[in-house]
């Protein structure tokens, strides 16, 4: 549950930025009258999500048991990449996020002509991206979750980014936008990891890889994966009882590369050494 909850409020509040930088530009320069066209491309993005991710779903479910798994294996490597890319895009723009907003404003409403489709487009790309990456990693976590714990969690998720970013819109709330994504990053580099080696297994069960399949050690009696710990564990970060060289390689692989990427300082491309744009 706490899995889809911190990254659907993440995705949300990312998404809710977004909307909140068009709308506070939009008012401040005049052009408030443009809004409806705003709702209407979040609309839009929000209903391609549902469907792709309802479509997904469904399509996945009358596949046979070696189908499922391979499904399962592609959505996991699927949402491994965009969520590492999300978590290094935000990284690399969120300093200028708002800036390169600004200027898309200002050029989908320069035309003399279609400018109200200019702007739906403009904002149906930008909220569609955090949509999307939301809808293949929450397909992820569900097929890897039973019960109904992550699908709940990713509504309080929503439900709760909703709050936090109106309550940023109107100022009454200060958050370290800053701290926050770094350390909700962090956390989705670690849950990336778990769910790299899940897809890993998914694609030996597929029948599709059967290299280095050794058991690496077994703690099954000690800390079994249907257990109270285990199966939380399994939930948050994949924990396996019996993973073997493949999954634990996977895992740790990608781990230690991703954190040093995190870690390292980043150094962004100097460009007439303009001044930083932060969130407002």
């Amino acid at each position: 549950m706490l899995v889809p909850f911190l990254i659907m409020l993440r995705e949300g509040i990312e998404a809710a930025l977004i909307v909140g930088i068009i709308a506070s530009y939009l008012k401040q320069t005049g052009r408030g009258a443009w809004m409806p066209a705003v709702w209407v491309g979040v609309f839009l993005a929000a209903a391609l999500a549902l469907f792709v991710g309802g479509g997904l779903q469904l399509v996945s479910a009358e596949f046979p048991q070696k189908e499922q798994e391979l499904f399962e294996g592609l959505v996991g490597l699927a949402a491994v990449g965009i969520l590492s890319s999300m978590v290094f895009w935000m990284r690399k723009v969120a300093r200028s996020i708002k800036r390169e907003l600004h200027q898309s404003l200002d050029s989908a409403l320069s035309g003399s002509r279609n400018q109200t489709w200019a702007l739906i487009a403009m904002v149906f790309f930008a909220v569609a991206r955090e949509g999307l990456e939301t809808v293949f990693f929450l397909l992820a976590v569900f097929q890897q979750s039973n019960g109904a714990g992550a699908p709940l969690g990713a509504l309080l998720g929503l439900l709760v980014s909703v709050a936090v970013g109106v309550a940023l819109y109107r100022g009454s709330l200060r958050l370290n936008l800053g701290q926050f994504f770094r350390w909700t990053g962090l956390f989705i580099l670690v849950v990336a990891a778990g769910i790299l080696a899940n897809s890993v297994q998914a694609l030996h069960e597929a029948g599709l890889w059967n290299h280095l399949q050794d058991v690496v050690f077994d703690i099954s009696a000690t800390l079994p994966m249907d257990g109270p710990i285990g199966s939380v564990l399994a939930g948050m970060f994949g924990y396996q009882d019996a993973p073997t060289v493949s999954t634990l390689g996977a895992w740790l692989i990608y781990l230690v590369a991703a954190l040093v990427l995190f870690f390292l300082p980043y150094r962004p491309a100097r460009q007439g050494d303009r001044p930083a744009v932060t969130h407002s």
